[in-house]
């Protein structure tokens, strides 16, 4: 089973390696490229917005618009906007401020005045606090062939001070990427939605933007009516590079809740999900080794634990595309941390089902609906 581990994450490894990272090939003649209308929810500001904003104005792209959606009138993030707006002022681009209450969902509510606004086939939802180069998008719509209905990027993070970033860049770089590969090598649909290009014809079909504000986990149900249709999907060979000024550990352990909640909530089968971790699965495999062989259970779950990090290391240069900042001690520290922290964030997720999101709380349903719980 240790081989397994080893041998499944240095093949993900390489296939990250081989992937992602790499040169973008130009399938499409750079003139005929697809019209792109991308969409921005923006709320409130960080250290990085302004930043990770003007990387998206300076896109090598022939035809593409900016839809900057921002749902308060008193958000600074409105100043923000109007600054690049003047820097930038050959770049097509729009600010829409106010939103449109059309369900529970508070990014789908902030897009729905640019999304009705788009005027190009394909449209590109992207966080605030993404950064990209200046090839991304050209990358995105390379993969977006003919029988391809939604291409996405690889969640993973920037580079950036603090033990906070280290934990992040960690997670998105072993457990996160081992699942989401492997679905994806396998032909499992797993989407996430920080980065998504989409048809836009596609997705009216479905019923538009609006047939997914009675969810939370907009992005599961969006990539679920493309994949009914019968269209495939693609990921990028660039990853989705988070690169928030906002960040600490309790920031990350309230969004990993956040996501198990949902998961369980939408998938019932997620209840399995700590087996797949390693300090739960080498507990399992060492007791199992013990009874069938004979094996000593504490030397065997150290050997387990032991070629599971080792493996886990292999898979973050594999995506980081080569060494991390950071120390092969920051990276054992944090990686011990991450592990242990597993077991708590999944039973936090099963004894409260209401998850809190942006100025919002929510009582999740199972299906993957949501009501909103207001204050009386």
């Amino acid at each position: 089973i240790s081989g397994f581990v080893v041998s499944l994450s240095v093949c993900l490894s390489e296939c990250s390696r081989l992937y992602l990272n790499k040169k973008t090939s130009d399938k499409q003649p750079y003139s005929k490229l697809a019209g792109v209308s991308l969409l921005k929810p923006l709320k409130g500001v960080d250290s990085n917005l302004i930043n990770n904003l003007e990387t998206f104005f300076e896109l090598d792209y022939p035809k593409f618009e900016i839809l900057l959606c921002v749902q308060d009138h008193d958000d600074p993030a409105i100043d923000v906007c109007k600054k690049l707006l003047g820097k930038y002022p050959n770049v097509d681009a729009r600010l829409f401020i106010g939103g449109k209450k059309v369900g529970i969902n508070p990014k789908i509510n902030n897009l729905m005045p640019g999304y009705e606004g788009a005027k190009y086939d394909l449209v590109w939802i992207c966080d605030s606090g993404i950064r990209v180069k200046p090839d991304t998008l050209t990358d995105m719509v390379n993969q977006m062939t003919e029988k391809v209905g939604l291409v996405h990027g690889l969640p993973y993070v920037a580079d950036r001070q603090g033990f906070a970033a280290t934990l992040e860049q960690v997670y998105f770089g072993t457990s996160h990427p081992r699942s989401y590969i492997s679905a994806n090598v396998t032909g499992i649909k797993c989407v996430t939605g920080m980065s998504c290009l989409m048809r836009k014809d596609i997705l009216d079909q479905a019923g538009g933007l609006i047939t997914f504000a009675q969810y939370i986990a907009e992005d599961y149900f969006m990539a679920k009516a493309i994949a009914d249709r019968g269209w495939k999907f693609s990921m990028a060979t660039q990853v989705a590079m988070q690169n928030s000024g906002s960040y600490s550990v309790a920031q990350f352990q309230s969004r990993m809740i956040r996501w198990a909640k949902l998961r369980i909530n939408m998938l019932p089968a997620t209840i399995c999900e700590p087996i797949s971790e390693c300090f739960v699965a080498s507990l399992i495999i060492s007791w199992a080794a013990h009874h069938v062989f004979r094996w000593d259970i504490m030397v065997f779950f150290m050997c387990h634990c032991l070629a599971w990090f080792i493996s886990d290391y292999i898979q973050l240069r594999g995506v980081q595309g080569g060494a991390p900042s950071f120390s092969k001690l920051d990276y054992a520290v944090a990686w011990f941390i991450r592990e242990s922290m597993t077991i708590q964030i999944f039973l936090s997720a099963l004894w409260d089902p209401t998850i809190s999101w942006r100025t919002g709380r929510y009582r999740l349903r199972c299906g993957g609906t949501a009501e909103e719980i207001l204050d009386v």
